[in-house]
């Protein structure tokens, strides 16, 4: 492909659709990773948060093709998004004491939980990269800001509206979910099945919603 030819333009503009259309559970992610953190460290969690998953999340479309021959990917990458959903959701309050310690953790948190859901996006990306590295970084780079601003704006609605922290599971949930059943050896099972598919997908958002209310309160009632 030329550089900056009519074709090069086109997919890098598809590319920029690709990100910021995907980029919605991403920026829950890194709202809910960050905003149990001091207000003077979020920001610079989100960022560095998003730069290191944006990152590993380009080097990962180069490597698509591979990626897609290792068995059970979306499995393994669905179960544990489970437990990010759930993590997430009961996590509390930080002390300044502890701030240091749990921005390395948040950004690590940010950085694997966008890996894990950005597979769809890899994919997508990559098809219409064409092969091309600078394509797929120049996409990554103009949707940071994007990304960035809306976990900012979800961390202040969360705020001011608890209840949004309890959707935001939820829809890292259901994206834990949809992996599970597309995952290529379960395809068949559940295409056949698919009652046993939207219960799968229901019990997991259910579950995790369920479990991390239970913990929650458990932890209010201690203190």
């Amino acid at each position: 492909m030329e550089l900056f030819s009519a074709e090069f333009f086109s997919a890098l503009l598809a590319i920029i659709v690709i990100d910021l259309v995907l980029a919605g559970d991403n920026a829950i992610v890194i709202g809910m990773a960050a905003r149990n953190l001091p207000k003077e460290h979020q920001k610079g969690v989100i960022l560095w948060g998003t730069i290191g998953a944006i990152v590993i999340r380009a080097l990962a479309t180069l490597a698509v093709v591979w990626l897609l021959k290792i068995p059970g990917l979306l499995l393994v990458g669905g179960l544990f998004l489970i437990w990010i959903a759930y993590k997430l959701l009961v996590e509390e309050k930080c002390h300044d004491l502890k701030a240091a310690c749990n921005r390395m953790e948040a950004i690590r948190t940010i950085i694997v939980a966008d890996v894990v859901m950005g597979l769809d996006n890899v994919l997508a990306v990559a098809g219409s990269a064409h092969g091309s590295f600078l394509l797929v970084v120049l996409g990554l780079i103009i949707s940071v800001p994007i990304m960035v601003w809306g976990s900012t704006m979800i961390i202040k609605w969360m705020e001011r509206y608890p209840v949004i922290i309890y959707i935001g599971a939820g829809v890292i949930a259901f994206t834990a979910a949809k992996m599970i059943v597309d995952e290529p050896y379960l395809t068949g099972f559940f295409a056949a099945n698919p009652i046993v598919k939207y219960l799968l997908m229901l019990a997991v958002v259910g579950g995790v919603l369920i479990a991390g209310r239970y913990a929650k309160r458990k932890v209010v009632a201690v203190e």
